[in-house]
């Protein structure tokens, strides 16, 4: 049955896992109905448009007039040349904004990202093809790599670039995929609570995890603007306030959390029964738990870690007087 409320619940949990080379998945919950994708599709589309990464945005090559001239002893045209050069992804060793790189080759020899890493800038696509040139070839070039976010076109920026140089569309998200999907829960007897999935994948520029606080971050000043100018105040989660979703997940028994029997068990004999309670001992307090040993000690350990109180974290001094209250009780 639905119950009247004067706010939307607040999610509690969150659980970060990798799953390949530069992804992971976010896991976070539980989102009133609809309060999912509600979030989900900003971060997405903030995650792609607003991260910063690195790209070519111009280059020259020693006897090219045009993107549509050639090299002699070079197997590949300009054209497929620009093609294979937008598709290696560079990483500046600082955080200067515009990078000017010279590079030469001779020949006979296949050319790919890795030949491209020096002083200056890492390669983080090392085996992208670039070109083959035969013995006979010399390969003179020179690139710009730029800072920036999202995509621009080659138009847009053909008067930044140095004379002599040829403008390339510039394809700076570091972020190579993004998808959500949300997912039903049930949260105390009713079905109509969800979680949000992310899976996160990255070129290797930036950590996955790095692109998602960056969105968050984005997020929020995009939205300051309203706290500012119609001077709202945005309450605290943690106020104190015994209704606040933290405090019904520090209230949760323990008995609920899907502990072994073992581990369970020296809990309930020491007189732990809410998981508030095992969240304000310290790890002294934990480890000389009568019968407690290692196996359960661990099993503990990783519990608190998941549910975001990892032992030895500092609790906010009114939480933690508002929890030493409610158990004196």
């Amino acid at each position: 049955m639905k119950s009247i409320k004067t706010s939307p619940h607040v999610p509690t949990r969150i659980e970060v896992k990798e799953v390949g080379t530069n992804r992971i998945q976010i896991v976070a919950y539980p989102f009133e109905s609809g309060y999912a994708i509600t979030l989900a599709h900003p971060l997405r589309r903030l995650l792609l448009g607003s991260s910063v990464g690195f790209a070519p945005i111009a280059l020259r090559i020693s006897g090219v007039a045009h993107e549509f001239d050639s090299v002699r002893g070079m197997v590949e045209d300009v054209s497929h040349f620009i093609v294979n050069l937008k598709t290696i992804r560079f990483k500046g060793k600082d955080e200067g904004e515009n990078i000017s790189v010279d590079y030469n080759f001779k020949g006979p020899r296949i050319i790919t990202g890795a030949d491209l890493a020096n002083d200056v800038v890492d390669v983080v696509t090392p085996n992208i093809h670039l070109a083959t040139i035969n013995e006979d070839a010399v390969l003179n070039f020179s690139v710009v790599i730029c800072r920036g976010i999202g995509y621009v076109p080659s138009e847009e920026i053909r008067n930044q670039v140095p004379d002599g140089f040829i403008p390339l569309d510039s394809y700076f998200t570091p972020v190579t995929n993004v998808t959500y999907a949300t997912e039903n829960m049930l949260v105390e007897d009713d079905p109509n609570y969800e979680k949000v999935i992310f899976d996160i994948q990255t070129d290797g520029q930036v950590a996955p995890l790095t692109a998602f606080k960056n969105a968050l971050s984005v997020m929020h000043k995009q939205m300051a603007i309203f706290n500012t100018e119609l001077n709202i105040e945005v309450p605290e989660i943690n106020n104190g306030n015994e209704d606040s979703p933290e405090i019904k997940t520090l209230l949760q028994t323990i008995d609920s959390l899907n502990f072994s029997a073992r581990c369970f068990n020296c809990l309930d004999r020491f007189g732990i029964k809410y998981l508030g309670e095992l969240v304000l001992l310290s790890e002294d307090q934990i480890k000389n738990i009568k019968n407690l040993g290692k196996k359960s000690l661990d099993e503990i350990t990783a519990k608190l870690e998941e549910l975001g109180y990892p032992v030895g974290k500092e609790i906010p001094e009114d939480l933690m007087s508002l929890l030493k209250k409610k158990f004196s009780n």
